[in-house]
Order: structure tokens, then C-alpha cells, then sequence
């Protein structure tokens, strides 16, 4: 019997282009996929990056008019990933951001240039490629969100459809006019369609055709059918209640592991964990700050946003400064969030160290080197950073909500043999304080933040368990007919 064939179909994927943890799990479940005799093939915009990553690119598609150029469809590979690129100079010839122009702000043609992707997938999961004709179509976040709502609109048997929903903050919301500029019939606009507070809604159309509709955490799957969580969808996602599940998302333990970490100073382990110190004194150098094992250094990597909380966390430092604490930041978002944590490091130079932007060999050395890892966000749809530092020793002080919910242990809840960090709820400057001033006491005895150390260390945060969830889903609807 031959494996089943899924077409994964995503804006961004690690390590050809990243800007955040989409990236990562469009990366890695492809690869993990494979010991569950999955077969995947992942659709990706040709951006510089992507047609530059590609080994032995093949064309196996042409179009002289595209969407309002020329374009082709590139098979090929990198590394381990088996890609189909789509080589539309017009739409994705730009370098840097996928998504942001250089001044910052959304490209004005986004909305073409991924109803050009959705459009592509539809056309592959229909048999335009021959040589792979998939058996499930699975579609990330809005960027690919019309997939579904193409293919149901073409009429023609198809494979099976998963719409995998990361945040559901962001929608993707188009003027109507758009409408035959993308190729949708004109019955499409309505409230069962694609139509949406009088705009095309692209993560909308997904919800509404997908087959079935994971997101990346069970708590969040429950969170958005909420009217407050569900950000204008939740009325539907409770309609759809019965395909929606939550799926925790998984790491790359190879590319996330202490123990073969070249981006680190010292490398360590579970068994042998000493060479920790080592990468605490070199985050502290390269941060400017005291070099005092006996402080608890906490570390940040996030975007700088409302959501992330990383304002809460400006709100608590005359807390951390009470309690000596270290703080190393790595992000950049918001431009008044990254003014005040400049300052605040300006002000209390050997303290807390701020560098704005984002670097992923440093986000590496924070992980190996962070004593504990601070994510106060408002809402997090799994979050990969804390899963990261369960993997490296960094115990995690988390907020309540969806994965972080799902994937930490709170000390003081727990049996000390089971707890892997500290979380707090709801989402206050009061309570997040109250939370660092919990580890910052059990920082002081060694004996205690080791344990809580090793348990998180000995978690399972690959994608072993959580591929075959994806595996058993693909097979079902795979099987269905369409």
C-alpha cells in the first residue's frame, strides 16, 4: 500500500524563511511525518529565499498569465524537505519579510499574491502535478486559507482539506472587489461562503470548507469557540465544533538540542548538565550584565506586543529590580515597547540587557543560558519558545492560557517529581510579578530549581507523538471521499 500524500501548503518554512513559529512546525512536521509513512510535499511562494534554497529544481508547471504575470511551479528539495516553490517574480520576487514592504507595512497586493498560493494548492490537490497528486491538502493560517474554498468551489472530486489555524489574530480580510480578481464565483460571497463583515475573509473561507480544523493547542482549540477568544470566528468554530481539535505542537530536536547546540558556548545534558554555567556567563557578557551565578537571569524571546504581555513584564521591573534579578531581552515588535525596554536597560545597565531584533543563534544562547524564560502572553496559540526551554533547562514562567496551559507544570500545583515551571492567571502585572517572585524564591534553593530543571529536561517535546495524531487525521479523510 502505498503512503498517503498530503500537500502541505504554507507562507514561510524553517530554515528558508522564518518570522516566527509557523516556520518551525511547517519545518519539522513534514520531516516527522515521514516514520509515519506520510509523504509530504509543501507549497511555498517563491520568494528570493525559497528559489535559492532549492536543490535540483525541476518546472513542472508554466503559466504565461498568472494572477498578472508569468510564473512556474518548481520541484525540488532542501535538505530534508521535499518543496514545491511558486516562481511568480511579479508576486514574491521581494526580498526580506514575506509579508511587510520595506517601510513596514503589509504589501498592498497581499491579498493576490496568496489567493495566487491557495489557488496553486487547489490546482495541484486537482491533479495538476501529475507526478504527485495528494491525498489530503493542508493549509496554514490565512495565507493559505482559500485553499479549501477553492477546491469546494470547483466542483470536482478532491482530496480531503485540513485548515490548521497557528493565531487566529490574524485573518487575512480583503475588499470584495477582489472577488473575480482571485477567481471565486460570485455565489461564494455570502455568509456560508467565503463573505465576512463585508469583506473576503481568507482564514474564514478555511473555517468555513476545510474538512477538518486543527489549531495547536487543546486549550486554545477550546478558547477561540469563545466569543472573546474566537475574535469575530467564534461563532463559527462553535458550528464546526465537532472537526475542530487541538493538536500540541512539537519541536525540532535536532535542531533544538544542548547537547549538539554549535550556537551555544557549552554544550550539555540531561545526564551531564554542568556545562550550563558556562552559557549563563557568556549570556550575561553578551548582554552587559554582572556576572553573579547567584542571580537569577531570566530571558525573553518574543515578539514585543500586547499579546506577547510584554508590556506587563515593563510594568513588573521595579519588582525584578527588588528581588535581583537579571533580565536579557531579544525582540523587537512594537516601537513604544522597544523604546521602554531600551530605557529600562539604559537605567539599569549590568541589570537588564535589551537587543532589539531577532537572532536566532542568540535566541539559542538565551535558551542554554536563561536561568528561567519569561512568557506573560495574553493569549499564546501553543508557543514554542517555553517548549524550547523545558529541552534546555530554562524553567518557564507562563501565563494561563492555551499551550502554555497544555505544556507546563506549575510548581506549586504539582508533585515536585512532575513540575517543570511556574504559571499565573489571570494575565496581571500583580500576578505575573507574584509568579517571578515564586521562582526567584525557589532559585535560592539549588537542590529544588534542579529538579524542576531535569523534569522539564526529560520531557518529550518532539514531534514523535504528536506526528502520529496529524498521521491518524490525514488517513481519516484521506479515506472519506470528496
Amino acid at each position: 500500500m502505498r503512503p498517503v500524500r498530503a500537500l502541505s501548503v504554507a507562507s514561510e518554512i524553517y530554515p528558508i524563511i522564518k518570522t516566527g513559529g509557523l516556520a518551525d512546525v511547517t519545518g519539522a512536521l513534514p520531516i516527522a511525518l515521514k516514520a509515519e509513512g506520510i509523504e509530504t510535499r509543501t507549497l511555498l511562494p517563491g520568494y528570493p529565499a525559497a528559489i535559492s534554497a532549492l536543490e535540483k529544481a525541476e518546472q513542472v508547471l508554466a503559466w504565461r498569465d498568472f494572477f498578472g504575470g508569468p510564473a512556474r511551479l518548481l520541484s525540488g528539495s532542501c535538505g530534508a524537505l521535499d518543496l514545491l516553490v511558486l516562481d511568480a517574480p511579479h508576486l514574491f520576487g521581494r526580498p526580506g519579510n514575506p509579508y511587510l514592504s520595506p517601510e513596514g507595512v503589509d504589501w498592498p497586493d497581499n491579498g493576490l499574491r496568496f489567493a495566487a498560493l491557495a489557488g496553486t494548492a487547489a490546482d495541484i490537490g486537482l491533479g495538476g502535478v501529475p507526478s504527485f497528486v495528494p491525498d489530503v491538502v493542508h493549509a496554514h493560517d490565512w495565507q493559505a486559507g482559500l485553499t479549501p474554498a477553492y477546491l469546494h468551489y470547483s466542483g470536482q472530486p478532491r482530496p480531503g482539506t485540513i485548515l490548521t489555524v497557528h493565531n487566529l489574530a490574524f485573518q487575512g480580510r480583503f475588499p470584495q472587489q477582489m472577488l473575480r480578481e482571485i477567481g471565486l464565483p460570485p455565489d461564494s460571497f455570502t455568509m456560508a461562503g467565503v463573505e465576512y463583515y463585508g469583506d473576503i475573509g481568507f482564514l474564514k473561507a478555511g473555517l468555513q470548507f476545510a474538512d477538518r480544523i486543527t489549531t495547536v493547542s487543546p486549550t486554545y482549540a477550546v478558547e477561540i469557540q469563545g466569543d472573546e477568544g474566537g475574535m469575530g470566528l467564534g461563532g463559527l468554530l462553535r458550528a464546526r465544533s465537532g472537526q475542530l481539535q487541538g493538536i500540541l505542537n512539537g519541536i525540532d530536536i535536532d535542531v533544538w538540542n544542548p547537547a549538539a547546540d554549535g550556537d551555544i558556548s557549552s554544550s550539555f545534558s540531561l545526564d551531564d548538565p554542568d556545562g550550563r554555567l558556562a552559557n549563563k556567563v557568556a549570556l550575561q557578557r553578551r548582554f552587559g550584565l554582572q556576572p553573579n551565578n547567584e542571580a537569577i537571569l531570566l530571558g525573553v524571546i518574543s515578539r514585543l506586543s500586547w499579546q506577547k504581555g510584554l508590556d506587563l513584564l515593563i510594568e513588573c521591573i521595579p519588582a525584578l529590580l527588588d528581588e535581583g534579578m537579571q533580565l536579557a531581552v531579544l525582540g523587537s515588535g512594537d516601537a513604544e515597547l522597544e523604546d521602554k525596554f531600551r530605557a529600562a536597560a539604559k537605567a539599569n545597565a549590568g541589570q537588564i540587557g535589551v537587543l532589539i531584533g531577532y537572532d536566532e543563534k542568540l535566541a539559542h544562547l538565551i535558551q542554554a543560558g536563561a536561568d528561567a524564560l519569561v512568557v506573560p502572553s495574553r493569549f499564546e496559540p501553543c508557543g514554542l519558545t517555553q517548549l524550547c526551554a523545558l529541552r534546555y533547562g530554562a524553567v518557564p514562567i507562563v501565563s494561563r492560557v492555551g499551550g502554555l496551559e497544555d505544556t507546563i507544570h506549575d510548581f506549586d500545583e504539582t508533585d515536585s517529581d512532575q513540575a517543570t515551571g511556574f504559571k499565573f492567571g489571570p494575565v496581571t502585572t500583580e500576578n505575573l510579578a507574584a509568579a517571578l517572585r515564586r521562582a526567584n524564591a525557589l532559585f535560592r534553593n539549588k537542590a529544588a530549581w534542579k529538579k524542576i530543571q531535569m523534569n522539564g529536561m526529560s520531557t518529550d517535546v518532539s514531534w514523535r507523538s504528536r506526528a502520529s495524531q496529524y498521521a491518524r487525521l490525514y488517513r481519516e479523510i484521506a479515506g472519506s471521499g470528496h
